[in-house]
Order: C-alpha cells, then sequence, then structure tokens
C-alpha cells in the first residue's frame, strides 16, 4: 500500500443555500459539500476513509476561483452548464449514473426510472436513487434535477428546500424554447 497523499485544495462561499465547502484535487472538483469545511469535516474524513484516500486539506482560494465563479454564475441564472473538470470517486455503477444525470437539461426534470433506463438498467430504479443519493458534486452534476414519477420532489441529500430552489433557479433563468 503506497503512502502517498492526495493533496485536497478547498474554498468556502455563500450561495442562495448557505455556505458551500468545494473541494478539489489537481484532477478537478472531487467534492461539494453544503455548509462550512468545519461542519464538513468529519463527513469528508469518513469519504476519504471509505475510498482509501490520505488526503492533506489545503484552503486555496485562488486556485478555486474558476469554480467559485462559475457556481455564482450558476446561481445568478448567467450560466446553465459548466465547464469545471471533475475527479469523481465512487463504485463503476455510480459513476454510470452521474454521467447520465449530466445529460438532464437544464430547467428540466427526469425521473429515476427515466436514468435508470437510460444507463440500460430499467430495474435498477431504487439503485438509481441510491448513486444520486451519493453524488459528491450535487449542482454541478444536476441531481436536483431528478423527480419522482409522478412529478414529486422527492429525495435530496442537501434537503428538499434545496433542491426546491435549484429548481426554482434553473424554471426562473430558463430559456424559453420557440417552436
Amino acid at each position: 500500500m503506497c503512502n502517498i497523499k492526495t493533496l485536497f485544495s478547498y474554498e468556502e462561499m455563500d450561495s442562495p443555500m448557505g455556505p458551500l465547502t468545494v473541494i478539489a484535487t489537481q484532477n478537478g472538483v472531487c467534492r461539494i459539500d453544503f455548509g462550512s469545511l468545519e461542519e464538513n469535516l468529519p463527513s469528508l474524513q469518513s469519504w476519504m476513509s471509505k475510498h482509501y484516500i490520505k488526503g492533506e486539506l489545503t484552503h486555496s482560494p485562488e486556485e478555486l476561483k474558476p469554480v467559485i465563479d462559475q457556481l455564482a454564475s450558476y446561481f445568478s441564472g448567467n450560466i446553465q452548464q459548466f465547464t469545471i473538470p471533475l475527479d469523481l470517486y465512487g463504485t463503476p455503477f455510480q459513476i454510470k449514473v452521474w454521467e447520465e444525470l449530466k445529460g438532464i437539461p437544464y430547467g428540466a426534470t427526469c425521473s429515476y426510472k427515466d436514468i435508470a433506463q437510460g444507463i440500460g438498467a430499467p430495474k435498477a430504479v431504487r439503485a438509481v436513487g441510491s448513486a444520486n443519493n451519493k453524488n459528491p458534486v450535487p449542482i454541478l452534476i444536476p441531481c436536483h434535477r431528478v423527480v419522482g414519477s409522478n412529478g414529486a420532489l422527492v429525495g435530496y441529500g442537501g434537503g428538499l428546500d434545496k433542491k426546491e430552489l435549484l429548481l426554482n433557479i434553473e424554471l426562473q433563468h430558463s430559456i424559453p424554447k420557440s417552436s
């Protein structure tokens, strides 16, 4: 086993949902947590342990400025797509689900069943829900756009109030399509 440490950069930002903590490796953003770093340190340490990561955390506002700027632009309705590199840690199934989530258009929603069908596993609706809940980079990977098959807002790791807020931001800034 290697004793190489992964270097993690972090920055905190204010958002319409309260503080966010953005964490990245040299390869890209690997986590966005609702709340301050101090609040999220226990879950971050647990996540690192689960993925066998020895890490060193450094406050790096300049390094994460492009990410913070894109998130701020998203919240203000000025961008609809992110161009931020990601460094995802998860099972092959989870990563497949997260990649599928990226295809949900801004301002649109789809069901867990739609995602399951999209990845070729139509009976894996519950597993899709579980993978959705473990999305390490909410907002960047738009798990908030997944709703129940009846259109109801269900399940969001950050809380349904945050999911509703994100969907409302997108609804407010969606460009109507002409037919």
